[in-house]
């Protein structure tokens, strides 16, 4: 897996994009994914004992998380935060594959929390992307009516 020092600045300018040219829709998932990559950082086990066993603080931030995306997802009429939700919702099952089985391997368990942390951020750069373009098409569209 790519470690934090690759993830952090893709997060940072993913969510920069977001906040500066994103509507509402970007600009709320870009903040989640901020306050959940915070809460993470304070909530998950030591290095030493990381992933052993069912990491309870993770399980309330993805869970949040996905209670965001979903609330997101249902209250817009743009199609990409069902994709961030739907994988948020997979991250989270990682969570319940390790309450079936304890003796997951702790590196399969982290990779399980973390897989689709790349893909939900380029899907807020796509999404944000789309929306800022759309926009400009729109404006285009109004002022040259107007002339």
């Amino acid at each position: 897996m790519l470690g934090p020092s690759i993830f952090i600045p893709v997060l940072a300018v993913i969510c920069a994009y977001a906040f500066l040219r994103g509507g509402r829709e970007e600009r709320l998932v870009a903040a989640m994914c901020i306050a959940g990559v915070l809460a993470t950082k304070f909530l998950i086990s030591p290095l030493d004992q990381r992933y052993d066993s069912i990491e309870l603080g993770i399980v309330l931030v993805d869970s949040a998380m996905l209670l965001g995306f979903i609330w997101v997802a249902l209250h817009t009429k743009r199609f990409w935060p069902l994709w961030i939700a739907g994988l948020q919702l997979t991250t989270t099952f990682g969570h319940l594959f390790k309450s079936i089985n304890f003796d997951l391997l702790p590196q399969a368990y982290g990779a399980a929390l973390v897989f689709w942390s790349y893909p939900i951020l380029f899907i807020l750069a796509i999404g944000t992307w789309r929306g800022h373009k759309r926009l400009r098409q729109t404006q285009l569209e109004s002022d040259a009516a107007s002339v």
